[in-house]
């Protein structure tokens, strides 16, 4: 079972590249969650909860730090929007009795954009010290501190908007994925790279889908 959760430890290799199982049963937990995310599905949130115990081993043993961070609070908002979605307050219903998806007011969006920009500028400059200011925990220094802090942050900001069944998480979602492309083949785990890739396109398959949903939603209204 410890071997499980070692990067180390290898499932097969294919084209050269030797597959962790670690990375494979993360990578394949999180591509279910985020399609039944897109659409619109409840049962993605248990899903992701497996993805995230995984890949906050994974993220550890490749010094992605602020990555690692993030997994523990995706762990605490899985439980969070598995219960908003099943629970919604009276008038939130939508047909199958879950919470309906809404639109963000404007100037919302210039609130999440602040948080976004002075959280990645401080996470960032704590990521970059970890391995000064804890070297026992982190013997390495973290690769790529304000961009992996930047998908930190949005990542926060997108799942919040997530869990409160905002359609405009999507687009938080395309502008994270592109990013941490970059990052997680800089870093040579190519299947979760070429899985955020993936994560582009059905994260803009979900603003399509839950723009559906609102428009629908909204003819129900009238």
């Amino acid at each position: 079972m410890t071997d499980f959760f070692s990067h180390q430890s290898i499932f097969f290799t294919a084209f050269g590249y030797s597959m962790s199982y670690l990375e494979f049963f993360g990578t394949l937990a999180g591509a279910i969650a985020v399609f039944l995310s897109a659409k619109a599905n409840v049962w993605s949130w248990p899903l992701g909860i497996i993805n995230v115990v995984l890949f906050f081993f994974l993220f550890y043993q490749v010094q992605l730090y602020p990555d690692m961070f993030l997994q523990v609070f995706f762990f605490v908002t899985n439980l969070m929007g598995w219960w908003r979605w099943t629970n919604p307050r009276l008038g939130e219903e939508d047909m199958k009795n879950q919470l309906r998806v809404t639109k963000m007011a404007p100037p919302a969006w210039l609130l999440f954009f602040a948080i976004g920009l002075i959280g990645t500028l401080l996470f960032g400059s704590l990521a970059k010290n970890l391995h000064s200011l804890f070297p026992v925990l982190f013997s390495q220094p973290s690769a790529f501190p304000f961009a992996d802090s930047f998908v930190t942050v949005m990542s926060i900001v997108a799942t919040y908007l997530m869990v409160q069944k905002k359609m405009e998480c999507w687009l938080v979602w395309i502008l994270v994925d592109v990013v941490a492309c970059y990052l997680y083949f800089s870093k040579g785990i190519m299947l979760v790279g070429i899985e955020y890739v993936v994560f582009c396109f059905i994260a803009a398959f979900g603003f399509w889908h839950w723009l559906q949903e609102y428009s629908k939603a909204q003819t129900q209204k009238i």
